[in-house]
Order: structure tokens, then C-alpha cells, then sequence
């Protein structure tokens, strides 16, 4: 009886999960709450039910990110668990890897979303002119009476750190495939310096910004599309340090580390996506401008 339930194949048949079903709820708590929130900064009501969310204020976001958070704490934890216990087997890692693929591919999409805003601002902004009541481009780009970020300032000291932070995680990730357990701590801590420091950086550079964010088209653009990556930043500074916390404990081995490499795979996208920011939002958008010092 015993052999005729016994597992013969590489698939991993998972336990049933709460996790979906909480995290759903928890991202629900998040969009009413945000939109109740922005609500309430105007001054305006946002009925529900015959319930007036905006009363709670921002406490209904709050709310909602603490139970994605815990969602994320409590689902990435089992799957840790259930490597520990050898379910991630070869098929089983390959379609980890295609998740992980597929995430970042929506990520980069996400992305070309701001390029694409960005580039039909910047390449006819006498079109944004028109559909802007906000203000007037003067049909020149950035638009008239904006001084612009000094590319060569802060935002290249960011693109070093970043640069630096890429190949320190490389180097941690071959230091794990050597099984060099010290090299695979050193090249993730300093990676997850350099993204503080990143962020750190950026934080500066916003707060002394000679633009705001509803000032201009410009303004508006430059903040969605580099604040969200700087959030992306964030992100995966965390998901660096969680693996430096596994790495300490002895987690991670030669053969299976599939948990780090999605942290590498994600930084090296964040890498990229900055290199391509670097080189248009500021380097390429403010060639003619007025340089704010």
C-alpha cells in the first residue's frame, strides 16, 4: 500500500496554502485604502457600502501592507522550508527560474511604460503643450523655464555605486558556486551597502531636485520614472539582505541557491534599467539645458 502512494516522479504536489487568498485580501486593503487616503488629502468622500472610507485616513493602507507583508514573510518561508526538504527538485527549479523570468519580464514592461511617456514628452513636446493645462513646453524640451539635474553630479556617483554593487554580487554569487562561504557574506554585504547607499543618494538628490513634481511634464516624468525605480532599488536591497541573513545561517549551497540567484537576477535588471535611465532622463534630456547647481 505504502509503495502504491509513494512518489515517483520530480513534480512537487504543494499542501494547500492560505497565502493566496490572504494576499489578495491584503492587496484589497491596499488599493481602497490608497485611494481613501488620496481622498481624504482633497478633502473629498469616498463612499463604500454606505461606509465612508476616507474617514480611515491612511490606516486602511497601512493595514493592507502590513498583511502583504506578512503574506510575503509567511509564503517565501514555506518555500524555503519545502527546499529544506528537498521538494525543489531539477523540474522543480526549472520552473521556478520561468516564474522568475516571467516577473521580470513583466517588470521591464512596467518600465517601458515610463520610457514610453517620457520619449513622447521629450521627442514632440509641442503635442505636450496642448494636452497639458498645466503648463507650457514652449515646444523645446526640457520645457521652458526648467533647470535640469546635473547629470555628471550626483546621478553618475549613482551609476558607479550601482555599477560597484553589480559586480560585488557577481562576485558573491561565484563565491558561492566555489563554496567560499566568506566571499558569498563579504560580496553581499557590500552589495547591500551600496544599495543604502544608492538610495541614500537619491534621497539627497530629490530633496535639492530645482523641480517638483506637478511643476512641469518634465517634472512629472523624471519622478515616476526614476521614483520607481528607486523604489525597485529598495526592493531589492531587501531581498539582498534576506539572503545575506540565509547565507550567515548556512542556507545556500553549491548546488542549490535558486533563492539568490532570483536576488542577482533581479539586481542585475535594476542595474540595467538605471543604466538606461542614466543615459536619457538625465544625460540625454538635459543637453542644452539650463544645469541647476
Amino acid at each position: 500500500m505504502a509503495q502504491a502512494h509513494a512518489k515517483n516522479h520530480d513534480y512537487h504536489i504543494i499542501d494547500p496554502s492560505p497565502w493566496p487568498f490572504i494576499g489578495s485580501v491584503g492587496a484589497l486593503l491596499m488599493a481602497l485604502g490608497g485611494i481613501a487616503w488620496m481622498r481624504a488629502l482633497q478633502g473629498s468622500s469616498f463612499p463604500l457600502f454606505g461606509v465612508d472610507l476616507a474617514k480611515a485616513n491612511y490606516w486602511l493602507f497601512l493595514i493592507g501592507v502590513l498583511v502583504v507583508l506578512y503574506t510575503m514573510f509567511s509564503w517565501w518561508s514555506d518555500t524555503i522550508r519545502e527546499a529544506h526538504e528537498g521538494h525543489h527538485t531539477r523540474v522543480v527549479s526549472i520552473h521556478l527560474r520561468y516564474g522568475m523570468i516571467m516577473f521580470i519580464a513583466s517588470e521591464l514592461m512596467f518600465f517601458v511604460a515610463w520610457f514610453w511617456a517620457f520619449f513622447d514628452a521629450s521627442l514632440f513636446p509641442g503635442e505636450a503643450a496642448q494636452v497639458s493645462r498645466a503648463e507650457f513646453t514652449g515646444g523645446e524640451w526640457p520645457p521652458q523655464g526648467i533647470e535640469v539635474l546635473d547629470p555628471f553630479h550626483l546621478p553618475l556617483y549613482n551609476t558607479i555605486i550601482l555599477l560597484l554593487s553589480g559586480t560585488t554580487v557577481t562576485w558573491a554569487h561565484h563565491a558561492l558556486l566555489e563554496n567560499d562561504r566568506k566571499g558569498l557574506i563579504a560580496g553581499l554585504a557590500l552589495t547591500v551597502a551600496l544599495g543604502v547607499l544608492f538610495s541614500f543618494v537619491q534621497a539627497y538628490e530629490y530633496m535639492h531636485a530645482p523641480f517638483g513634481f506637478r511643476d512641469s511634464i518634465y517634472g512629472a516624468t523624471f519622478f515616476m520614472a526614476t521614483g520607481f525605480h528607486g523604489f525597485h532599488v529598495i526592493v531589492g536591497t531587501i531581498f539582498l539582505a534576506v539572503c545575506l541573513l540565509r547565507a550567515m545561517a548556512g542556507h545556500f549551497t553549491p548546488q542549490q541557491h535558486f533563492g539568490f540567484e532570483a536576488a542577482a537576477w533581479y539586481w542585475h535588471f535594476v542595474d540595467v534599467v538605471w543604466l538606461f535611465l542614466f543615459a536619457f532622463v538625465y544625460v540625454w534630456a538635459s543637453a542644452g539645458a539650463t544645469i541647476a547647481h
